[in-house]
């Protein structure tokens, strides 16, 4: 009889997947692809309609099966968060989230054993970018998972560490990273010239994803780019163009930056993405915020210089392959301004910086993280 890995794919039907729906799905299919011999792996999903079912089968066609909760996404969300509901049953259960089934359980004598991940601290760090309702469930969630999940897996090292300040989870953290989204890869001439005519790309450009919200540090690199002397280089944001009152024209234009200059840019094709990272002149991450850091891991993926904050997370991730910036407590616009100049103007500066990238882009690999998901469990 084969063990079974059971893989909460919830994420993957939800009615916005975003960035959590990609890991979920890039992470499962290299579970399912690196399982070791006499291992299997389940799908986990609430009750759909049935072409979501059909959905995820097609998205997994190694998949072992799917087990359908008999609760719909909303109410089972609040019962595991209550801890109301025995659904689905025991197993080996790994959750890509604190989206799991969180409850008493005794794993030397049942077996069961439940893995959550946890990819940000924004509710703690930052519940005003959040809904109330969201606040108060990765809060609940997380003490549910201190009185019960077997371990807990974080991307970075830096995550676990403002983790810890948070609540106590000992020896249960394990850290393993992420790597970037599926079909990322580097385009054929002859399609990126296709895919950047239909993007309106221009033929020199910065990269910075994200939203105005000041967290992201969108805004401090607008007001660098506005300084006097910084090249006239577009921006290219990938994200939308407002937050909120807050529009992204009218900041560029209160930092000194002509609004034409600037771009917002949905990007949710892999293949598209590909084409403007790898088509960049720099990739910005001026974020202040410690996460998962993907964006910098895409970047490198593509060979794209790279100019990233301070933050923990991001110099863990870099690993001195892009160029730091430091945040501080005053200068910051300053010192993303110098850095977007050296870069610009000295291509052996942004040549250097394409080669590391290049070279770090190969610590991180879906497989990789899958097999140290199956070590953690035949360790637990």
């Amino acid at each position: 009889m084969p063990i079974t890995l059971r893989m909460i794919v919830d994420q993957v039907v939800a009615p916005v997947p975003g960035p959590l729906g990609r890991y979920t799905q890039a992470l499962t299919s290299a579970l399912i692809a690196s399982a070791p011999s006499g291992c299997e792996v389940e799908g986990i999903v609430s009750s759909s309609p049935p072409t979501e079912y059909e959905f995820i089968e097609s998205t997994f066609p190694g998949i072992a099966r799917l087990y359908k909760t008999s609760l719909a996404r909303r109410e089972l969300t609040a019962a595991w968060q209550l801890g109301l509901t025995t659904s689905p049953g025991g197993g080996m259960i790994h959750a890509p989230s604190l989206f799991a089934p969180l409850r008493r359980h005794e794993r030397s004598v049942s077996g069961d054993q439940v893995v959550v991940t946890v990819q940000d601290l924004a509710a703690w760090t930052h519940p005003d970018a959040l809904t109330s309702a969201s606040v108060s469930w990765h809060r609940a969630m997380l003490k549910r998972a201190r009185k019960h999940a077997d371990a807990v897996v974080v991307p970075t090292h830096a995550l676990a560490e403002r983790l810890a300040g948070i609540a106590d989870f000992g020896e249960r953290v394990r850290v393993i990273g992420t790597a970037p989204r599926v079909g990322l890869t580097a385009p054929s001439e002859t399609e990126a010239t296709l895919r950047r005519a239909a993007l309106g790309l221009p033929s020199e450009y910065l990269v910075a994803a994200g939203t105005l919200e000041p967290r992201t540090g969108l805004v401090d690199l607008l007001e660098a780019l506005g300084r006097p002397g910084v090249p006239q280089i577009p921006l290219v944001v990938l994200g939308p163009d407002s937050w909120g009152e807050v529009h992204l024209a009218n900041v560029a234009e209160e930092s000194g930056v002509d609004p034409r200059r600037v771009q917002a840019l949905q990007v949710d094709d892999a293949g598209d993405l590909a084409v403007v990272l790898s088509g960049a002149t720099a990739v910005i991450a001026p974020s202040h915020e410690d996460g998962a850091a993907t964006d910098l891991i895409e970047a490198f993926s593509m060979a794209a210089p790279v100019i990233h904050s301070d933050t923990a997370t991001h110099l863990e991730v870099a690993a001195e392959a892009g160029l730091s910036v430091t945040i501080g407590s005053g200068g910051y616009a300053d010192r993303l301004a110098a850095a977007v100049t050296s870069v610009v103007e000295h291509p052996s500066l942004a040549d250097r910086l394409a080669v590391t990238s290049a070279d770090r882009a190969r610590a991180f690999s879906w497989r990789d993280s899958a097999e140290r998901i199956w070590q953690l469990h035949a360790d637990l």
